[in-house]
């Protein structure tokens, strides 16, 4: 009581409206209406306008506009998931906590919060969220390919078999390697991971495989390598290709006899690890062009994975965007219900050549330089804004392969269909078929 009374002459002294107007506007994400007896508006946030796209001063007074909560007769349970409208139709999803107040004479009103879905988007069935998307260790997709992919990777990690992945730059090869890590039996040891290209072939040979005290200049101690560190665990090659000849002898070595000899030493080292590798090169072709061993090849791709790229799978880029979003919005401060039509547009029909590490990327900026709850198409790259004019006809190389020129084609129109096409010099329809062709 005496706590009570302390805030009551708290509350006379700094002003009830004045208290109440700040705490509606601390919280982010939360919208804060408040409403007479009849749902009209007496209290629209700052948050509110953000949220739904009306103006303060436009509903104040009003009734609440058309499909918005607190205009609703519809009972709901306090903290439901509710799809809403904003002002261009646009819908937001939000969870829903109401207070009526009531006099002598019934209800005299109430207080609305709508605070914004962690991802924007009200959360799925539990059947849609079974039978339609996966996300597996990371792997997010509703795509069937992919999913066909992770009913391989839950097998094969059953089993000590060598992995090979291919796929573009940022499909998602060391993912797919993590979870064949964590869903195996090795799960409690190690996993690491080494892009071969990162190194040059002398350092890459130390850092595989260690070195003896004296092997080179500099050497002043023994050093356990990359293998020996993962002992009993899991060893993630990435860009295999990359192996100079030398080195590639070394790792057949390895793979076939389990022991290694470090740089400079003489005794060979037992060692048990699981070897995944991937590339975005097929090491067939590697192969023909002698720069990769065939008996390698062999024992690498065991079990080969085939990653798709983002754009043969054109129904999870929406899902990822929406999983991205999700993602940032956790980590705050800003709070994003979704794209606007024109942001969506530009996503959905750009080519995506870096993937989904390209989609991560592209959310991270919009985020980074956007303010509102919705990313605008101002918010988007450079590449997103700026539509060049299509391309005359260029000469093609003879030697150029039709996958060659319509992956180009592609690429050079930012995914423009209709604009890749006319820089070819053909159809839409001559277009389609050659994209159904070539798998592109």
């Amino acid at each position: 009581m005496e706590h009570d009374l302390k805030l009551e002459g708290w509350l006379r002294r700094n002003g009830v409206e004045a208290t109440f107007r700040a705490v509606a506007e601390l919280v982010p994400g939360a919208a804060v209406v408040v409403t007479d007896s009849a749902r009209r508006v007496l209290y629209w946030s700052s948050e509110a306008e953000r949220t739904f796209g009306y103006a303060a001063a436009a509903v104040t007074g009003h009734r609440c506009p058309d499909g918005v909560v607190c205009d609703d007769d519809q009972p709901r349970a306090y903290g439901a998931a509710v799809r809403v409208k904003r002002a261009d139709g646009s819908p937001v999803h939000v969870r829903h906590y109401t207070r009526v107040f009531h006099d002598a004479d019934g209800p005299s009103g109430a207080i609305h919060v709508l605070l914004l879905d962690a991802t924007g988007h009200a959360p799925p069935s539990r059947a849609t969220a079974a039978s339609d998307v996966t996300d597996f260790h990371g792997l997010v997709t509703r795509d069937p390919a992919l999913q066909q992919v992770i009913r391989v990777i839950k097998n094969v990690a059953e089993t000590d078999a060598t992995v090979l992945v291919r796929g573009e730059s940022g499909t998602g090869k060391e993912l797919v390697a993590r979870a064949i890590h964590l869903e195996s039996r090795r799960r409690a040891g190690p996993f690491i991971a080494v892009n071969c290209a990162a190194f040059t072939p002398t350092l890459l040979e130390s850092e595989l495989f260690g070195h003896a005290k004296g092997a080179f200049t500099g050497a002043v101690s023994a050093r356990k390598g990359i293998f020996a560190q993962a002992d009993g665990g899991t060893l993630f090659l990435d860009e295999v290709a990359e192996l100079p000849l030398d080195l590639q002898a070394k790792l057949l070595r390895v793979l076939q006899e389990r022991t290694f000899v470090p740089v400079g030493g003489t005794t060979p080292q037992e060692v048990d690890v699981r070897v995944l590798a991937a590339t975005h090169r097929s090491l067939r072709e590697e192969v023909r062009a002698g720069r990769f061993r065939e008996d390698l090849m062999f024992r690498l791709r065991v079990v080969p994975i085939f990653l798709p790229a983002l754009r043969q799978r054109p129904l999870d880029i929406d899902l990822l965007l929406r999983h991205f979003i999700g993602e940032f919005n956790r980590a705050g401060p800003r709070v994003v219900v979704g794209c606007s039509p024109d942001a969506m547009r530009a996503l959905l029909h750009y080519a995506w050549p870096g993937n989904v590490r390209e989609v991560r990327n592209v959310v991270e900026y919009a985020f980074a330089v956007g303010r509102g709850p919705t990313i605008e198409v101002d918010e988007l790259p450079p590449e997103f804004r700026e539509r060049a004019a299509p391309p005359r006809p260029p000469a093609h190389d003879p030697g150029e392969t039709e996958m060659e020129r319509v992956r180009a084609a592609i690429a050079g129109a930012g995914g423009d269909m209709e604009a890749a096409a006319a820089a070819l010099g053909v159809s839409r329809t001559t277009f389609w078929r050659m994209r159904k062709r070539t798998g592109l």
